[in-house]
């Protein structure tokens, strides 16, 4: 019997020791409503979401809070005491929201760390994607195998997703683009003409860069000033077949000046900004697709008209 029993007891210590040396997660369910994270000065909590994920953090308390985000964890510090502020995480591939109040207050005596934090979805949510999960296997099974099925569904468009980061790209340091899953950089025609791109304003054309996600493409056009006055801008004026166009700047300044510059973003859908535009209409002469023949006869014709018309 105490061959059994020791054994027994050894491990019922070792699972002891175990349990006391883990620490314990605090499990927050996003159901739309601010979840509440409270922190101590000077000690670091660790908020677990498992993806991808853009941190909004007021200006007021930039100097007092630092917050680093890898592998799916967001890790919260305050220097100082904070007032209750709220901060805003972005899913980057998504770009669903979630909202944090934190609150930071001095440690008090004996006061145990806080627990790190996880946030899962709510059972709302749950439930949702459960019900769209049925009906997407629905529709799969009456389409059949080899009808495609449709991508999931954004909470930011992607003419939004795309014009934010191509303006990233070309306004701020490289460093400090943020990623977006699914986005690359696609070829251009550096020779495209632009002259039909806006017809009614005094500028030069001509396209920068472009990317593209899912069947949406958006091209950086850079627009210069060539007259000695100020310019609005106006996407009305934009000819061309576009999901959506964005100006850098709402006005062009004179030629010559710092202002006479800017940028046009350009969303196209299922092509490139070449296949969006509208045709450039120039003079033909139909006399140059005729026979010789023909145009010598066409010729004759004309001057016989136009000797009748003298007498």
């Amino acid at each position: 019997m105490k061959h059994l029993v020791l054994p027994a007891v050894a491990g019922l210590l070792l699972s002891l020791g175990l349990i006391s040396t883990s620490q314990a997660v605090e499990i927050l369910r996003w159901e739309r409503l601010p979840l509440a994270v409270p922190l101590v000065v000077g000690q670091e909590r660790v908020v677990f979401i498992d993806r991808n994920v853009r941190i909004g953090v007021p200006e007021s308390i930039g100097d007092h809070l630092r917050v680093q985000s890898a592998g799916g964890a967001i890790y919260l510090r305050a220097s100082e005491p904070i007032p209750p502020t709220r901060l805003q995480l972005q899913d980057v591939e998504s770009g669903a929201m979630i909202l944090l109040d934190i609150a930071a207050e001095p440690a008090r005596a004996g006061q145990a760390p806080l627990e790190p934090v996880r946030i899962v979805a709510g059972d709302e949510r749950a439930g949702r994607r459960h019900d769209q999960a049925g009906d997407s296997t629905n529709a799969d099974a009456e389409s059949g195998p080899g009808t495609p099925t449709s991508t999931a569904r954004r909470a930011t468009p992607v003419s939004v997703i795309l014009t934010r980061y191509a303006a990233q790209n070309l306004y701020v340091p490289l460093r400090t683009v943020e990623p977006a899953a699914g986005i690359v950089r696609v070829s251009l025609r550096r020779n495209l003409a632009l002259n039909s791109l806006l017809p009614t304003l005094p500028v030069r054309a001509w396209a920068l860069a472009a990317w593209r996600l899912e069947d949406q493409w958006v091209t950086a056009v850079r627009l210069t000033n060539t007259s000695a006055h100020w310019l609005d801008l106006d996407p009305r004026a934009l000819q061309g077949d576009f999901v959506a166009a964005t100006f850098q700047h709402p006005t062009l300044g004179p030629a010559g000046r710092s202002t006479d510059t800017t940028v046009v973003y350009l969303v196209t859908r299922g092509h490139g900004l070449a296949e969006s535009l509208l045709p450039v209409l120039a003079p033909i002469d139909a006399m140059v697709s005729l026979p010789p023949a023909a145009a010598a006869g066409q010729a004759e014709g004309g001057r016989e008209k136009e000797a009748r018309d003298e007498e």
